[in-house]
């Protein structure tokens, strides 16, 4: 048996991550935009951060996070309000629908996933959970 490399594991672990994040996507958006399901769990994740908080979790230019900010206002997702204690701040919070939208993405995304396991066997799935434990190391989690 060959050995490999840990560069071409980290090369074909970044293939199969991207793939599969790709897959995930795509199986369970619905109506709104990759982009905006990122930023949707940030505001979650986040509770209440300020749009360049969000800048800085996204990683992205301000006026890109205006723009997803106000599609996610008009579809009624989140909702944005001024800070208490700094009057020129804008906060952002999640709503009811938009909880429940992102309830709904991740739990299709749980789905594909189910389906994909529940053809491997026993053996496998083991190997599947020794896979998620060691992942979960590498992130530190």
């Amino acid at each position: 048996m060959k050995t490999t490399s840990s560069a071409d594991l980290a090369a074909r672990l970044r293939q199969v991550v991207t793939r599969l994040n790709r897959r995930l996507r795509v199986s369970s958006l619905g109506e709104i935009s990759p982009a905006q399901a990122s930023m949707l769990a940030s505001i979650e994740l986040l509770e209440g951060p300020t749009l360049g908080d969000l800048a800085n979790a996204e990683q992205i230019q301000p006026p890109s996070v205006t723009r997803l900010v106000k599609g996610l206002q008009d579809a009624g997702l989140i909702a944005q309000k001024t800070d208490e204690s700094d009057r020129r701040a804008t906060r952002v919070g999640i709503t009811p629908r938009g909880k429940k939208a992102l309830s709904e993405i991740r739990e299709r995304k749980t789905q594909f996933l189910h389906s994909k396991l529940s053809d491997l066997s026993p053996k496998e799935l083991q190997e599947v959970e020794k896979m998620i434990v060691l992942l979960e190391g590498l992130l530190g989690e």
